[in-house]
């Protein structure tokens, strides 16, 4: 449809394209200079996508030219991105959907080619390469060919899927990290579509919550779950509510000394403390103009830490000199230029600044070396405040005064090798944040240079590596010569994967580990990541700190965190004079002059020239060709998903009533999709364990469960087995237990759900305030589902996860404002009744949400008591009809 008469044509180099015309809109007496641009953006998606009402309608378009800046949201619009980027964690359950979605076509007798992605689809493997080896040119091909031997399981699958789907590519192992990727090669900025000529924004959702780095190049995209992810793959629209934007001003210049990484330290500090859950942020004023491509990169890249969905720049000149450099085709560039400005969304000097519902104002001269941590992203400290940020942290972690006499404190600790509280055990150059970003990679090689000229070496405990975000970086980095003095300071390359900004940071040498355990020391460590949750980095260091690489080198030098790298010296050295920071610190002259003499176009052409090929490990792999794939039964790692199992052609003209449900949980407020969904490692004793066992796993081969989401055997194991979960069913354990009712036995929640589905009984979840908050984690909805679960009653719920329940045919439903479990006096020994849901569901809730809810105890007794059923869109009735988003999908292709 073209409703508001948008359709037109942009002719570029002779070449036409369909266009839907902000500026028409504007001439039609709309004020859109008034919205921010990421709103102008979600406009042309919406009127792009106009069909009457099935997805898009005339009154969704309406509410966003009338955005409100201060209401609260409450329009929802359907969303469709332009494409979906996976990584392999998230990316591997995903394509295990569609491949058994192939199998159940197939079953029905229809064609299992027409399963594919409606989407353009790309995976890069780069969650699974561990630091076992470094400090040793063989660190990179030793930590590789371990990565394959742990994986091949899962790289056979997902090079089957690489073969096998249409609109499905899959960048290799060692290549790089899947923002880095899209920034540099992914990404198109305008998107052009072959078959109908149209030209419209590059958008996106990923399965990764750092997708929002893409928004430092223009492109608006974030993090969601594999649920939602799928849905988009197979042409579902990503429903959400049209958002509040905060606007971040931008002013001035960083002055010498500073880096990027220190502005998203601050800016991510200031955003938790002005408070941006669920909204955008989008960054404006004449500083942008000071800010390469690749610094606004980095502070998009932690929107997540920051807590917004998005954080966004919008298309400048600088854009088209980063398209330009990393090997972009020109038409494109063109295009991109020339749509921009078409669309008003180009970025000038001066523009008028657009209405936000909030505002905050950073002067970037202000700006000062900081560091963050050590247990969460936005508590940044200057780089003089570190050490003072440790010991607030651990009063008692003091180090041992040194022995030797003579000099300062701080200088005769450096010098000693001694390892105590404090002492920096990793120090980590990891994650696309920094290592997209030539200057802060540059500025760490230089100070390599510089240290190792003055005899300088990191102290024997530290852990050093370097692990790049694509192949671009060690390119320049071996053109300038830089590599070889990171070679000397430790800093080998030792893969090009997430590797310590995951957790992937390897063990500590056995030594230290060992020393750090018997005497209980508070150890270190140093990243350029993002995150640095306490455990996250190494099971052995409590402390984490992020920071810029050329800080992370200094650190290594250093040894310590109990120094004021700002002052104090980082060692001695060959004359036995102490150095300090300043000395081996480059100045921005220095650093530009690198990056002008080794970084060109033609090196981004020649590294992704063949980024879909792989090395030869990985074109080594042998898979059985074909439209389905050849499910190994002994396989671990990779299981045909049981979702279409028993499903009808066609869908069910009502749904069940909900009766003769069991509690198998009640829960307490802020339940995160960690408690419901397994995450780390798997315990020996656990349900997936113990299946681990049986099915001939030793212990020490059990990896992860996150390496594990491809069976669900193992995940639907571990659902609601997180051993911080504590349920009033079983009380006085921690962990996933519950009473079986009809016996009250006390069992794991796994075992009381199979017991349940023998029985041929449901089973419903109560809890509390923002359940399935946290990490949007589609095995959070898929696990209780397989459980049995039928039905969510809650007093809130996080956005994606309800979505998400509601994509695997799990009912979510609210208490009233006023009421809980506790207030209503349920002990979760009744059976439950949601009264009336058939017959509300065949109405399309014509008569509204509210439900009634019937516990019978077991002496008769009732309590009745209303919920809001939180079905929240026509779509979503049709999703819960057919039993779930994959269902719904198959049956439209079976049916068409």
């Amino acid at each position: 449809m073209n409703t508001f008469e948008t359709r037109s044509t942009l002719t570029v180099d002779g070449k036409d394209y369909t266009i839907y015309s902000l500026q028409k809109l504007a001439e039609q007496g709309h004020n859109l200079s008034r919205l921010p641009v990421t709103l102008r953006i979600l406009l042309e998606n919406l009127l792009r996508a106009e069909d009457g009402g099935v997805g898009v309608s005339k009154p969704d378009i309406e509410a966003l030219l009338s955005w409100d800046p201060n209401a609260e949201p409450e329009h929802e619009i359907s969303y469709m991105p332009a494409r979906v980027l996976l990584q392999d964690f998230t990316g591997v359950p995903c394509v295990v959907d569609l491949a058994a979605m192939r199998d159940a076509m197939a079953d029905f007798g229809g064609d299992p080619g027409r399963i594919n992605p409606l989407q353009p689809v790309e995976l890069v493997i780069d969650h699974s390469v561990q630091v076992d080896a470094y400090g040793t040119n063989a660190a990179l091909e030793i930590n590789r060919d371990l990565e394959y031997e742990r994986n091949q399981e899962r790289y056979e699958f997902l090079r089957w899927g690489q073969t096998a789907f249409d609109n499905f590519k899959v960048v290799p192992p060692n290549t790089g990290i899947v923002h880095q990727v899209n920034l540099e090669f992914l990404a198109r900025v305008v998107f052009t579509d072959g078959k109908s000529g149209k030209a419209y924004f590059d958008t996106l959702v990923g399965t990764d919550s750092h997708t929002t780095m893409i928004n430092g190049l223009g492109i608006l995209g974030w993090g969601v779950g594999g649920i939602e992810a799928e849905a988009a793959m197979l042409g579902q629209p990503v429903s959400m509510l049209i958002p509040q934007v905060v606007g971040f001003k931008l002013e001035g210049a960083l002055r010498e000394g500073v880096t990027a990484t220190d502005l998203v330290l601050v800016v991510t500090e200031m955003l938790r403390k002005h408070g941006v859950v669920g909204k955008f942020v989008e960054f404006y004023g004449d500083g942008i103009s000071q800010l390469p491509l690749e610094d606004r990169a980095t502070i998009a890249n932690m929107a997540p830490e920051y807590g917004a969905t998005c954080g966004f720049f919008p298309v400048d000149s600088k854009t088209l000199r980063f398209l330009h450099t990393t090997g972009r085709d020109e038409h494109l560039i063109d295009l991109t230029e020339a749509y921009m400005r078409q669309q008003g969304v180009f970025r000038e000097l001066g523009a008028q600044e657009p209405e936000f519902t909030s505002t905050l104002h950073l002067d970037l001269s202000t700006v000062e070396p900081s560091v963050a941590g050590p247990k969460r992203p936005q508590d940044r400290t200057t780089l003089s405040g570190a050490r003072n940020s440790f010991l607030a942290a651990f009063p008692s972690a003091k180090p041992e005064e040194p022995t030797n006499a003579g000099g300062t404190a701080v200088a005769e600790r450096v010098a000693t090798d001694r390892l105590t509280h404090g002492s920096v055990v990793i120090a980590a150059i990891t994650s696309c944040t920094n290592t997209s970003n030539p200057s802060v990679m540059v500025a760490a090689g230089l100070v390599a240079r510089k240290a190792r000229a003055l005899g300088l070496k990191p102290k024997p405990w530290v852990k050093t590596s370097l692990a790049p975000g694509s192949k671009v970086v060690s390119e320049y980095l071996t053109r300038s010569g830089l590599i070889e003095d990171l070679d000397a300071m430790g800093y080998n390359l030792v893969g090009f994967g997430c590797t310590t900004c995951i957790g992937n940071s390897g063990p500590l040498p056995e030594e230290v580990g060992k020393e750090i355990r018997e005497r209980d020391l508070v150890a270190v460590s140093v990243l350029s990541g993002n995150r640095n949750f306490e455990g996250r980095v190494n099971a052995d260091v409590k402390a984490n700190y992020l920071m810029s690489p050329p800080l992370v080198v200094a650190y290594a030098l250093a040894g310590t965190i109990h120094i004021d790298l700002s002052q104090d010296p980082i060692g001695v050295d060959q004359e036995g004079r102490n150095v300090f920071l300043k000395d081996v610190w480059p100045s921005q002259a220095e650093v530009a002059d690198v990056i002008a003499q080794n970084i060109d176009r033609t090196m981004f052409t020649k590294t992704y020239s063949s980024v879909f090929e792989g090395d030869e490990k990985w074109q080594g792999i042998q898979v059985t060709p074909g439209e389905r794939f050849v499910w190994k039964p002994d396989s671990t790692y990779v299981k045909r998903a049981p979702y279409f199992d028993g499903m009808s052609k066609q869908a069910p003209e009502r749904v069940k009533d909900l009766v003769g449900m069991q509690c198998l949980a009640i829960l307490g407020d802020s339940i995160t999709t960690d408690h419901i969904s397994p995450a780390g490692s798997i315990k020996g004793s656990s349900p997936a364990g113990e299946y681990l066992v049986d099915h001939g796993t030793p212990i020490h081969l059990f990896n992860s469960y996150g390496s594990r989401r491809g069976n669900h055997e193992v995940m639907v194991r571990g659902t609601f087995a997180n051993i911080r979960l504590r349920n009033l069913l079983a009380p006085g354990t921690e962990g996933g237990f519950t009473t079986h009712i009809p016996t009250n036995e006390l069992m794991t929640i796994y075992d009381a759900a199979m017991r349940y589905q023998d029985e041929g009984v449901g089973t419903v979840i109560l809890a509390g305030k923002e359940y399935g908050s946290g990490s949007s984690r589609d095995w959070a909805a898929k696990g209780p589902m397989l459980q049995g679960v039928k039905a969510v009653i809650a007093q809130s719920f996080e956005r994606i996860h309800r979505s998400n329940l509601v994509g695997m045919g799990v009912l979510p439903c609210e208490f009233r404002a006023s009421e809980n479990t506790q207030s209503l006096g349920l002990t979760g020994h009744e059976t439950y009744e949601i009264v009336g849901l058939a017959d509300a569901v065949a109405s399309g809730f014509a008569d509204g949400k509210e439900l009634k809810v019937v516990a019978t105890a077991i002496d008769g007794s009732q309590i009745e008591f209303s919920v809001n059923c939180r079905i929240d869109t026509p779509q979503e009735v049709q999703y819960y009809l057919h039993g779930g988003i994959l269902q719904f999908v198959l049956r439209s292709l079976l049916n068409s």
